[in-house]
């Protein structure tokens, strides 16, 4: 599998299950959760980008 194409996987991976932390934290009342989930949606957003840039130099 090509890097670029792992990337956006895991990107994509990494921003649902930052969604659903973020959810979960605000549903609870957890402000700690509901951080953790940002970042980590924020950083497969970030991951998903780095992907493209790949794709599109020919990695």
């Amino acid at each position: 599998m090509k890097s670029s194409t792992k990337d956006n996987m895991e990107g994509k991976m990494h921003q649902a299950k930052g969604k659903i932390k973020e959810t979960v934290g605000k549903a609870v009342g957890n402000p700690d959760l509901e951080a953790e989930g940002k970042v980590e949606n924020l950083e497969g957003k970030i991951q998903e980008k780095i992907g493209d840039v790949k794709k599109v130099v020919g990695q």
